[in-house]
């Protein structure tokens, strides 16, 4: 089997025999979800997906339901209402499936800053039941593929804000999933490793073929071909490629059509944070 074949057959649905090409499943399908934290309904309805080999933004302020949803999506809060469905598995009936197929990176960093890069990585590597000699094998690749390999044996702590990140990215990809979501992966760096992280990310999608969703408030990291979902509080506004949600609009800047989706004002090119 060729790669490219490995590829196409890595996005048939899990259950999808030969021949089945047509039978592609969603990478994460959200349908009618809505959550709420006693009278405050932080989600409302949302329904979307995204699908495999592709890159996804989920824009919106801070507040908009962005972080909620990451943490339905993983499991960290039970689902109220609605369905999550992970290449087909339902997380509810069957998270085991799901959440292998899925790898994540939170906002806040969870490295540990005392572990070398390579204890991180076979840290979680053992969480995911990867023997100890695989495990060592897959490190040592996401180190090479993301330019870290001559700092294995670093401590995390003298690493750069964008090399950690990098490094949460890696780690998210050990257990190879094929759904990698990313919540507000660039706060906090600067222009070049903000780029450098995006670039990183979008050359998963192209080269191996994963489905991303990448939360953010940031306009400048959207491209013209990305499909984009505009959330403002709880409610999604816009689902499509960029290029559909701003003509819409009747906009010419995806700025503008989210002002006038949201009915909100903008600050340097930027949803306020």
């Amino acid at each position: 089997m060729t790669s490219t074949d490995a590829h196409i057959a890595n996005q048939l649905s899990p259950d999808a025999g030969p021949g089945t090409a047509a039978a592609v499943q969603p990478a994460l399908s959200i349908g009618n979800v809505s959550h709420s934290y006693g009278p405050r309904r932080a989600l409302i309805d949302v329904s979307f997906t995204v699908q495999p080999a592709s890159f996804t933004a989920l824009l919106g302020l801070n507040g908009a339901g962005k972080s909620t949803l990451f943490s339905l999506v993983t499991r960290l809060f039970g689902i109220q209402n609605g369905q999550i469905k992970i290449f087909g598995h339902d997380i509810s009936r069957t998270p085991g499936e799901a959440l292998r197929l899925m790898g994540v990176v939170f906002q806040p960093r969870t490295l540990d800053l005392d572990l070398s890069l390579t204890q991180n990585l076979l840290y979680h590597a053992a969480l995911h039941g990867i023997s100890r000699r695989e495990a060592r094998l897959r490190s040592a690749e996401v180190l090479g593929r993301i330019g870290l390999a001559d700092r294995a044996a670093s401590k995390v702590r003298d690493l750069s804000g964008g090399q950690m990140r990098r490094l949460e990215i890696a780690r998210a990809l050990l257990h190879r999933p094929r759904l990698l979501l990313l919540d507000e992966a660039t706060v906090g760096l600067d222009v070049k490793a903000r780029a450098d992280i995006l670039d990183h990310v979008r050359q998963l999608v192209t080269e191996q073929g994963i489905g991303v969703l990448w939360a953010t408030h940031l306009f400048d990291e959207i491209m013209p071909n990305d499909d984009l979902v505009v959330l403002h509080q709880g409610r999604m506004l816009a689902h499509g490629p960029m290029s559909r949600v701003i003509a819409d609009a009747g906009a010419q800047d995806v700025n503008t059509a989210f002002m006038r989706l949201t009915g909100t004002a903008t600050l340097a090119g930027r949803p306020p944070s």
